[in-house]
């Protein structure tokens, strides 16, 4: 007899629909296998051939982390680009280099932790290289882009499943873990939420990550917005994986639950299916899982609706249909057409600030001084791929305008280090093989430790010592680099090794600091917090026995640069950040202005050569005056690009001669002082005017803007309202000599809003090619909700009917072409208070207060901030025919007042004794005569939460 062939089972059938397949793969696992599948490094189910999975691949400008890929510019550069059609084919081109790498190394995954979508609202943020744009519509759309690219064609099967980073209001890193978010309900869905709305409605989006901070007081990952509004954008199953490390934050560093079983049965059932946490060992969260289960604060059902999501993304990645997978064997690995599409992303990001007199583009024949801490350098940042090719500055500028036309001046202080014996530090030779950090692939390059192979530092008691580059990149913070190009750092073993071929790793190794102390200074290695010690086996840190060093300049820096720059034609100064080193992952700026060492090498070049342009090379803006160098004219030429990956000085450099005309715009205000900005943790963009939507000072450079070698007119505005839309036309024609991008920017304002609205905001934009005295005509179709704004009077979105003014330009100031269109839409009504009250979050105004959350599962409510007093109005509010009783639901201890338009106190409410906790709400009643309209007045005082206030009679 023949054995018979078992029967395939319906999961393996790709016949069936997905929801059926999981229905039955779900049904044959066992209660402990669902359990496996919660954390982040899922088993592999032998008995039934479901293998291991992974999720989690960073993927933000390239594939990272797991060796060499084609790197293109940081996100903020492809933000810059203004078009999402490039960004697609990025997006395209990192999907199938995931592809290609998986096929040789399971290490890498499909499901890909990438784009970021979180705002850049404050320029001061660590990530600023991690977004697309202060602008929610500009972020949605390249982001959407990205994910298209990501999720690959095919109607069935993903090329990768791209996760959304980092769910919500997430741009602080100063105590990212314990600090939360105020968030008020207009700022959430006008603001915060919309970039995710935006691009997850698109399609092309798998699932997101919580972040690691706080919202209004309760930690994203037990959000009940993931249920009341992600899970609403769209019926496919969204995946959502959480942040590394921060299930365990819940009860470890925020406090918020008692017992981790607690928190991780709070966070399964607000939404997080997939918990990164404890690295590759998946026991603690098992054990934890298990434990929520005995305890009844879990059911197998919760579970279910976990893995459900899960293996819908598995499903659509077609791992369980590998005969069915168009993308199974994609070679597409660093090829031509990917690193000619990084060097065209890398000139589209490129933005031409300030180009007075026409300096640029530079002529063929131009005698150049390169000068600059990042003139010869091609950084890298936290989330980039290993370097496969490498173009700096310097380098693109000799390939294009010829070495022997350009001079090179680093403008490092070059120094020696002499020790209180009168010996100086001597790096010695080694004959090991170059190393770059990484290049290996790593699952988490966290745990890359240091060199040990190559011989500490010591003393040369006869000789001069080893002459070493000491650059100061602000507040103090040093980097000294060998003569072959190796940085100073330190391993575990705690000696000092010129070693590392950058700064860079989770814990920077690399920066020191110079402490005045008698009559030298102590050399603080920062990543140990230990000073520097000269011993009999080599140099160390130590916490004892530390040195004093006598500083020995060699050569400054601005001496090195103001020798060449005077013989040159023109200068250009490459100026900027290294992404790993004052403004990063964990670490956020203190300021925007250019360090200090820079700012000597900038005032060196433009003194000894007037034709000096300024390239900025940086994650993020800064304060470079075009107008007030102290003593000087101002600059005639400044350039911004994000660090653009592999092709970035091939870019650069085409852009200087004119190769290619720059068509970078901003995606984020440059704000003129730092005295311009709030206060970081301030997230109410309406209430403190932030960003180019509220900003009422005069920027440095505004949102949008970016000159071009051509210039560009328009005309032939026209406007229409129907079918639900605004439709506007016009054209735009290149009036210059020169082939060039242009990006045409339609923004909208209300021109007599009931509340505030942004001064104008961006509807819509396109980048277009045109030939000298080419025209085009752009149309745009801009919804009518694109109008609405949230009504916390009614608690829900609205288009208020009226006059709204429409913006055409190149920029969000330099507007070209104006017009208005009445639309139709729903009148203002005043708050019913018989009917709704007052929801304590939905103030019109407020001053002294905070959100924080009603209860640890919904909710918001109001708080003075450091247990003060604060203050909330909520204006127009209708009494109706008269009340007689306010009620107000608060907890805590303290008072609450009241009181109409601004006039005397009409009720005070205290509360007799505290409340037995912060969420153990009671209500209090007090006599009150009112009718019609009024403003209400609120007043905080002490530390309590108000909830709600209610009107009866």
């Amino acid at each position: 007899m023949t054995a018979q062939t078992p029967p395939t089972p319906p999961f393996r059938d790709p016949q069936l629909p997905f929801a059926k397949r999981i229905d039955d793969l779900l049904a044959r696992l066992s209660l402990d296998e669902k359990i496996g599948f919660l954390h982040q490094y899922a088993p592999a189910v032998e008995r039934l051939g479901v293998a291991a999975f992974r999720t989690g691949q960073e993927a933000l400008h390239g594939v990272a982390w797991m060796g060499s890929a084609t790197v293109f510019p940081q996100a903020v550069g492809l933000g810059a680009t203004w078009n999402e059609e490039l960004v697609r084919r990025v997006g395209d081109a990192v999907s199938k280099e995931v592809r290609a790498m998986r096929a040789r190394d399971d290490r890498v995954g499909l499901n890909v932790w990438s784009p970021t979508v979180n705002l850049l609202r404050h320029p001061l943020w660590g990530r600023n290289e991690e977004g697309y744009s202060e602008d929610p519509k500009l972020t949605s759309a390249i982001a959407t882009a990205y994910t298209r690219g990501l999720r690959g064609d095919h109607p069935t099967y993903w090329r990768t499943a791209p996760v959304l980073k980092h769910w919500l209001a997430h741009n602080n890193e100063t105590g990212r873990d314990i600090s939360s978010s105020s968030v008020r309900p207009r700022v959430l869905h006008e603001y915060d939420l919309r970039a995710f709305r935006e691009t997850v409605e698109a399609g092309a989006v798998a699932g997101v990550m919580p972040a690691y901070n706080l919202v209004n007081g309760r930690p994203n990952h037990v959000s009940p917005y993931l249920r009341e509004h992600l899970r609403t954008w769209t019926d496919e199953d969204l995946l959502v994986c959480s942040d590394a490390g921060a299930p365990s934050n819940l009860v470890d560093s925020e406090h918020y639950f008692d017992t981790h079983e607690e928190a991780t049965a709070a966070s399964l059932l607000a939404g997080v299916d997939s918990f990164t946490d404890h690295g590759t060992d998946s026991s603690t969260i098992v054990a934890r899982a298990q434990g929520a289960l005995d305890q009844g604060l879990l059911t197998e059902a919760d579970l279910d609706a976990a893995v459900r999501r899960q293996l819908s993304v598995r499903f659509r990645l077609g791992e369980f249909d590998p005969a069915h997978d168009p993308h199974a064997g994609i070679e597409d690995f660093d090829t031509p057409a990917h690193r000619a599409l990084a060097q065209e992303a890398a000139e589209q990001a490129v933005v031409l600030l300030k180009n007075d007199g026409d300096l640029l583009p530079l002529a063929h024949d131009t005698r150049l001084a390169v000068v600059g801490l990042l003139a010869d350098e091609c950084k890298l940042d936290w989330y980039s791929g290993t370097l496969i090719h490498r173009s700096t500055p310097l380098e693109g500028l000799y390939e294009r305008f010829g070495a022997e036309r350009v001079e090179f001046a680093e403008g490092v202080d070059r120094v020696r280090l002499k020790t209180s014996q009168g010996a100086c530090l001597h790096v010695p030779l080694a004959d090991v093989p170059d190393e770059v950090r990484g290049a290996e692939g790593a699952l988490d390059p966290a745990l890359l430790s240091g060199r040990t192979d190559l011989p500490p530092l010591t003393t040369d008691a006869t000789g001069p010592g080893t002459e070493l580059a000491l650059v100061d990149w602000g507040e103090g913070v040093l980097t000294l680099r060998a003569p072959d190009g190796r940085y100073l750092s330190v391993a575990e073993d705690g000696y000092v090794r010129a070693s590392a071929d950058q700064p860079g790793g989770w814990v920077v190794q690399e920066t020191f600091r110079l402490e005045p102390h008698e009559n030298g200074h102590l050399l603080l290695h920062i990543g140990t917090g230990r000073h520097v010690s000269v011993a009999a086996d080599g140099v160390k840190v130590a916490e004892e026995g530390a040195e004093v060093f006598e500083l020995l300049v060699v050569e400054r820096g601005e001496d090195a640069v103001a020798r060449v720059a005077e013989a040159a034609d023109a200068v250009l100064v490459v100026a900027g950040n290294d992404p790993h080193i004052n403004g990063r992952e964990t670490e956020d700026r203190t300021t925007l202005e250019l360090p200090p060492q820079q700012q000597r090498l900038l005032r060196a070049a433009r003194t000894a050569n007037p034709n000096t342009v300024l390239a900025l090379v940086s994650a993020y803006p800064y304060t470079v005056d075009p107008t007030e160098l102290p003593g000087l004219p101002g600059l005639p030429s400044i350039l911004w690009t994000a660090h653009g990956g592999q092709a970035a000085g091939t870019a650069l450099a085409r852009v200087l001669a004119g190769d290619v005309s720059p068509a970078g715009r901003l995606p984020q205000t440059w704000y003129a002082a730092d005295t311009d900005l709030p206060d970081l943790l301030d997230y109410d963009v309406i209430g403190s005017r932030q960003t180019y939507l509220y900003f009422e000072g005069t920027p440095l450079f505004p949102f949008g803007h970016g000159l071009s070698y051509a210039s560009f007119s328009y005309g032939g505005l026209s406007t229409r309202v129907e079918l639900g839309a605004v439709h506007v036309s016009f054209t735009v024609t290149n009036t210059g000599d020169v082939t060039a991008d242009e990006v045409a920017q339609l923004y909208t304002r209300a021109a007599d809003p009931s509340a505030p609205r942004p001064r104008r905001e961006l509807a819509a934009h396109r980048r277009v090619a045109l030939a000298p005295g080419e025209t085009a005509e752009l149309s745009f179709e801009v919804p009518l909700s694109a109008f609405e704004f949230w009504d916390v009077k009614r608690g829900s979105r609205r288009l208020e009917p009226g006059l709204y003014d429409l913006f055409v330009g190149a920029s969000s100031e330099d507007i070209r072409l104006r017009t208005t269109v009445t639309l139709t839409g729903e009148p203002a009504a005043p708050r019913d208070l018989l009917q709704r009250g007052l929801p304590a979050a939905d103030f019109d105004e407020q001053s002294g207060g905070e959100l924080v959350d009603r209860t640890k599962a919904a909710g918001d409510a109001v708080t003075p901030v450091g247990d003060g007093t604060a203050q909330l109005v909520y204006r127009h509010c209708d009494f109706g025919a008269g009340v007689t009783e306010v009620t107000v639901e608060v907890a805590g201890e303290g008072a609450v007042e009241l009181s109409l338009d601004g006039g005397p106190t009409l009720a005070r409410l205290a509360l007799p004794a505290p409340t037995s906790g912060p969420y153990d709400y009671t209500t209090l009643r007090a006599g009150i005569v009112a009718e019609g309209p009024h403003d209400v007045h609120i007043r905080l005082r002490g530390p309590l939460r108000l909830a709600h206030v209610g009107f009866s009679g």
